[in-house]
């Protein structure tokens, strides 16, 4: 009972400039040595906070600013460099920011080449292997450009826009908004949806009745004026390719063409808009379902 007792004992004496917690005694020179590296500590913290925060705004500046350069990249391939540079940044600042902190806390902890390879052959034992692969992968990436921050990728099973490439891992938000976060070591396949021309297809059904060659006319006549009032984005077609299906009650008419990366959805859905107008100008019956009652 009485060791318990001890045990919770907290004791200050401002005579002597003691405090005691249990059995532990700390004196005046070691309240002034541990608030010291308090100190220290607080400092390196806001330190690593400002070099972080001042890089950023750095890699940022240079990103914004590398489209006047002589030899410039494109916004995709700036952006992915930036992110890099920062996922650099992030990682060395921490790296030197703990073993810094490592040092003031333990002087006897030096940062030496000895104490490098000893820290880094423990960190292989708790699995830095995955994160080597991670680092070297994500490398192999960015140098082959198979793809870049903003591309419409496909990592496995997990589709989205990239919106970060870093040293380690990959961050892909899909169109329901969720982020996925992939470590580079476990990318092995990609489906790259932004690089070239992407195809658009739309098919329109009309009712059996009507005169299939007017409306084949009439859908290329307007694929003509749609081509030139979004020349910016369609860079082939669209065009009639032909009947594609017989449905219950229409014929299926096939319209395809090209669009620039990332615009293959808006441009379908105002195609689809714009072919329904003109039908209806040229009074073509659109197939719809309908139900017949007969009486005998």
């Amino acid at each position: 009972m009485n060791s318990l007792t001890s045990l919770f004992k907290f004791r200050i004496d401002l005579n002597k400039g003691i405090v005691q917690v249990g059995n532990f005694v700390i004196g005046k020179e070691s309240i002034y040595v541990l608030g010291t590296i308090v100190i220290k500590i607080i400092i390196m913290l806001v330190t690593m906070y400002l070099v972080i925060k001042i890089g950023n705004k750095i890699i940022n500046k240079y990103v914004l600013k590398q489209k006047n350069f002589r030899f410039s990249l494109d916004d995709k391939k700036a952006k992915t460099v930036g992110a890099i540079l920062s996922s650099i940044l992030r990682y060395s600042v921490y790296f030197f920011g703990i073993f810094s902190i490592i040092a003031t806390i333990s002087p006897k902890v030096g940062i030496t080449s000895l104490t490098f390879a000893g820290i880094g052959g423990v960190a292989v034992g708790f699995g830095a292997q995955s994160l080597i692969k991670d680092i070297i992968n994500g490398f192999f990436i960015l140098f082959e450009d198979q793809f870049a921050v903003g591309d419409y990728i496909n990592i496995d099973d997990k589709g989205g826009i990239v919106e970060s490439l870093e040293l380690r891992v990959t961050k892909i938000r899909d169109f329901n908004g969720d982020l996925h976060i992939i470590p580079n070591g476990l990318i092995t396949k990609i489906t790259n949806h932004s690089r070239g021309n992407i195809r658009i297809m739309v098919e329109v059904d009309i009712a059996y009745d009507e005169d299939l060659d007017n409306a084949i006319e009439v859908i290329s006549s307007l694929c003509k004026k749609f081509k030139d009032q979004n020349e910016s984005v369609v860079t082939e077609g669209p065009s009639v390719l032909g009947v594609s299906a017989f449905k219950d009650g229409g014929i299926s008419i096939r319209v395809v063409g090209k669009t620039k990366p990332m615009m293959q959805w808006d441009t379908e859905m105002k195609l689809r808009k714009e072919i329904r107008e003109e039908l209806i100008n040229a009074n073509i019956s659109i197939n719809y379902p309908k139900v017949r009652i007969v009486k005998e």
